[in-house]
């Protein structure tokens, strides 16, 4: 092998045969994958492929979902919230991302969204209405310094 050649290479072809994917999340490695034949992602230009020997790359992804065949000719399925994608020595795929959510099918990847979505929304939900009770919270603090007159009833009407 040559120092110019990348260890996807073979020194017959010097082509690389397939692509290395990784995918990283602030939580850890989500995919680390070697033998992919073939990728599909998308940018804000819309879709892509990336196939060994492609060129030198660097794009940011929008909320896509990350398609790939593997060595053994499955599909597998990972739905990204954004990121960068990069393109290395037409043999290495590196993909890093706020979220990952991976499957084996289009089915269960968005099922999973649909329940990590649910659960985000009701985490925002519960925070909205305690920080609206916080909020009323401080009001009500505020109105009793300044206006020591005004009491509050228990269910935080003002009354003289």
């Amino acid at each position: 092998m040559t120092p110019a050649m990348t260890p996807a290479m073979t020194p017959a072809s010097a082509a690389p045969r397939a692509l290395h994917l990784r995918i990283a999340t602030p939580d850890g490695l989500a995919v680390d994958e070697a033998g992919v034949r073939a990728l599909r992602a998308e940018d804000d230009s819309g879709a892509f492929g990336v196939l060994p020997e492609h060129a030198d790359f660097l794009t940011v992804l929008v909320p896509c979902v990350v398609r790939w065949h593997g060595a053994d000719g499955t599909h597998r399925f990972c739905m990204v919230e954004g990121g960068m994608l990069r393109v290395d020595g037409g043999a290495e795929v590196a993909i890093a991302t706020a979220a990952a959510v991976l499957g084996d099918s289009l089915e269960a990847v968005a099922a999973r969204v649909r329940e990590a979505r649910e659960r985000r929304l009701e985490a925002a939900r519960n925070a909205r209405v305690e920080q609206t009770r916080l909020h009323a919270r401080a009001v009500r603090e505020i109105v009793r310094c300044l206006r020591p007159d005004l009491h509050v009833d228990g269910i935080g009407r003002l009354e003289p």
